[in-house]
């Protein structure tokens, strides 16, 4: 079993991360000590750099990452969903240590319900680097029904919670007019819309927080 005092570093590129996955670290791992490392210029950053993911961005991945070590991180979580290939470079330079994508757990229980069903899962985003990166991380097998959710973060910005899970749902309903064997919010900040998207659909909900936090803590109690 891991230290239940272990120190893991949270790494967000948006503010409107940090609560969820510290509600789901303290509904379902309190004992964990948590780091929280925000850099809010990444995603505004990477929405307006025409060359993408580039080796400046992963630099800038890598130095928060060395700093999270260097205070004694067990492990670090990423809560940015548009960066894979940016923590893919940290998991390569810190092999000794547990190194998680956001969607990384969440994907793996969406392809197993995919794998048991129709091999169809929804993925839903309010950001749209997310849904031009993160098909790919999905196995051949799965087909990926993209989901963008029109203006749902910049009502998150304004404070408008309800608007931001109210549009959420209305996209899903939309979108998916076909079965599928889940509904993937890809982000963070979608956690909090899970309540009113199961009320749109008939498939399972999954949320980024729920599936990293079971998966990180068993990764750490595997070693």
């Amino acid at each position: 079993m891991p230290d239940p005092g272990v120190r893991i570093a949270l790494i967000h590129a948006l503010a409107h991360s940090i609560a969820p996955i510290n509600a789901e670290f303290a509904r379902a791992w309190p004992e964990a000590r948590r780091m929280n490392l925000l850099d809010d210029s990444l995603s505004a950053d990477l929405a307006a750099s025409p060359s993408g993911l580039d080796e400046r961005m992963t630099g800038r991945f890598l130095a928060l990452a060395g700093y999270a070590i260097d205070t004694g991180a067990a492990a670090i979580l990423f809560t940015c969903s548009a960066f894979g290939p940016c923590i893919d470079a940290v998991a390569h330079r810190w092999p000794d240590r547990p190194v998680l994508k956001p969607n990384e757990a969440m994907i793996d229980d969406a392809v197993a319900l995919a794998r048991a069903g129709a091999r169809r899962v929804a993925l839903v985003a309010t950001f749209a680097p997310t849904l031009a990166s993160m098909p790919a991380e999905f196995p051949g097998d799965v087909e990926v029904v993209p989901v963008m959710v029109e203006a749902a973060m910049d009502a998150l910005d304004r404070g408008d919670g309800a608007t931001h899970d109210r549009l959420a749902a209305e996209a899903v309903a939309r979108a998916v007019t076909m079965p599928v064997d889940a509904v993937a919010l890809s982000q963070f900040s979608l956690a909090r819309a899970a309540g009113a998207v199961a009320r749109a659909t008939n498939a399972p909900v999954l949320t980024t927080p729920g599936s990293a936090v079971r998966a990180l803590r068993a990764r750490l109690a595997a070693r």
